[in-house]
């Protein structure tokens, strides 16, 4: 399978989002490769956008998404989580999508041993869930998602129909004003029967 190209990132953050539903994201652990279907997103897009890291302007935490598309942002939170999002948008622009769950395909012996306990439903049903079912870290901020090379990019995977698609408003940022609470723009797949083995 082929990476997704910086231009494939390099348009509409809310375009991205939907179309990474169905993409391959894939993690080059000691040698091996886990991955897993991408299935939830959500799309963060500008200063303006009040729920987005960058409401405040650039600083050294939210830099990345200010930088090259596709490029992996990653951020930390609740003093506990890693995050995982891709930057979009022209350089400059600071816009991100955040990778809210897989669906695992490859590497699942590793998933089970790295979410010990945890039924594999949950394995990878939550952003800091699947950061730490893939060893994603800190370390990983600012890493192209465009190259074989580098231990984290996104492949190119299976298309969905619009009928497979679940258009939500974003989940957790209660404390947000509107109109950017209910903004449109979490994208999950319906349904994983005839994709979650292609």
């Amino acid at each position: 399978m082929k990476c997704l190209p910086e231009s494939f990132y390099a348009g509409e953050v809310i375009d991205i989002a939907r179309n990474l539903l169905g993409m391959r994201l894939v993690r080059y652990l000691e040698g091996e490769r886990i991955s897993g279907i991408i299935t939830e997103t959500e799309a963060y897009r500008g200063e303006e956008d009040l729920a987005c890291h960058a409401r405040n302007g650039k600083t050294q935490r939210n830099a990345v998404m200010y930088g090259r598309p596709g490029r992996a942002y990653i951020y930390f939170t609740y003093g506990m989580h890693w995050c995982l999002n891709a930057v979009c948008g022209p350089e400059g622009f600071p816009a991100a999508v955040l990778i809210r769950a897989i669906y695992p395909v490859e590497g699942k012996k590793v998933i089970a041993a790295r979410r010990e306990g945890v039924k594999p439903a949950d394995w990878c049903s939550g952003p800091a869930r699947l950061c730490k079912a893939l060893a994603i870290d800190k370390a990983l901020n600012g890493a192209s998602l465009c190259e074989d090379e580098s231990p984290l990019w996104i492949e190119e995977g299976t298309p969905l129909v619009e009928t497979n698609i679940k258009i939500t408003p974003r989940i957790g940022i209660h404390n947000t004003p509107e109109p950017w609470r209910s903004k449109p723009w979490r994208f999950v797949v319906h349904s994983m029967e005839n994709i979650s083995d292609s």
